[in-house]
């Protein structure tokens, strides 16, 4: 249905328009009696013991999760769910709200598979993110929450907004990541680097152990790496994560790269996501891995459109996978169709639980 009737009407509109029309709907579904029931009746992925990951503490049911960007202010969390997936990220949220970048900022490229986008953190702000949260009495899965810094704030003075954000929603969230790595504010890469990333993570271990004493409960917390870095510098900032005691990397966000791209608007400004992005996320993954000596999991995400997608990214050295614009190209059943191909590809080749499978490709060349 989604493929058939679905997308040809939401690709008529301009990609924006159709991101809200999703996500309001979505967002008013879910307080419909029997809504989410009927999504995961339609679209819920199977539950498959050999794909479940117990992780930080946390259980994911499967591997695949909702990459950040797509519910920007925590609207649906329980609706994405339901359709399978595994963990939700949300977000990125700043401290306070702002309208983001000049529209039009969201491009499809449909010869590619492909999505620009220059949004710039548009988002109602942390303290509206929490309240959606707080009314989550259960979770499906678990949340992860990406912050970020304002436009307007300085990298000098970056740290206070990332704080601003662990403060506000600690409470409500199951897990962290730390956005430095979106190419659509000015600077924020900046803080992948030298001693502003390690004074950043500082600060940010810091305030989560204060908060866990204040709480009573852990929040893991983890780094979204762009994949644009040259060697040197993921080695650097490599060693400045793994030293600070953060728990773990999400490997990558979009690319600044334009390389082999067929739709005309592939100049366009703004980071890349979609197939393009697929073979350099999973190579940077690989890096990671091998880095780190598989001692920090590892969240992949980029060009995930099918199972062997992501079986790629696991046998890379991901303990996770995270996708979002196969979502819109493929719709809503691309979750189960993931999950249960990997439970597949596992049997095939002898592996009884993910985890054995994750980093075998990773070995030292």
């Amino acid at each position: 249905m989604y493929k058939t009737i679905v997308k040809p009407l939401m690709f008529r509109l301009q990609p924006e328009t159709a991101h809200h029309l999703t996500i309001g709907g979505l967002s008013a579904a879910e307080r419909m009696p029997g809504a989410a029931r009927l999504m995961h009746a339609l679209y819920g992925a199977d539950q498959w013991p050999e794909t479940a990951v117990d992780l930080w503490g946390l259980h994911f049911p499967n591997p695949v999760g909702l990459a950040a960007g797509l519910d920007k202010d925590g609207q649906a969390v329980d609706m994405f769910a339901a359709i399978g997936f595994g963990h939700v990220e949300v977000g990125t949220v700043t401290p306070r709200p702002q309208p983001g970048n000049e529209k039009p900022r969201l491009f499809r490229l449909p010869e590619d598979g492909a999505l620009i986008n220059r949004m710039g953190f548009n988002n109602r702000g942390a303290g509206e993110m929490a309240a959606r949260l707080a009314r989550y009495a259960s979770r499906r899965v678990p949340v992860m929450v990406n912050i970020g810094k304002n436009k307007t704030t300085p990298n000098e003075s970056a740290v206070e907004d990332y704080l601003d954000c662990l403060r506000t929603l600690y409470p409500h969230a199951d897990l962290f990541a730390v956005n430095i790595s979106s190419p659509n504010t000015p600077g924020l890469r900046d803080l992948q680097q030298g001693d502003a990333l390690r004074d950043l993570l500082a600060a940010i271990v810091e305030e989560l152990e204060l908060l866990e004493e204040k709480h009573g409960a852990k929040r893991p917390i983890l780094v979204k790496l762009a994949p644009d870095l040259a060697p040197e510098e993921l080695e650097r900032a490599v060693e400045a994560i793994c030293d600070s005691g953060v728990h773990g990397i999400i490997a990558t966000n979009t690319t600044l790269r334009r390389d082999g791209l067929k739709s005309p608007r592939a100049a366009e400004p703004g980071g890349l996501s979609g197939r393009p992005l697929a073979a350099l996320s999973t190579d940077m993954i690989r890096r990671i891995r091998r880095l780190t000596q598989g001692k920090l999991p590892i969240i992949g995400c980029g060009g995930i459109f099918t199972a062997e997608d992501a079986y790629e990214k696991i046998r890379a050295g991901a303990s996770l996978v995270q996708l979002y614009t196969s979502l819109i190209y493929e719709g809503p059943g691309v979750v189960r169709d993931i999950v249960r191909g990997l439970a597949g590809l596992l049997k095939r080749d002898g592996f009884s639980r993910l985890e054995e499978a994750v980093g075998v490709d990773a070995q030292a060349p």
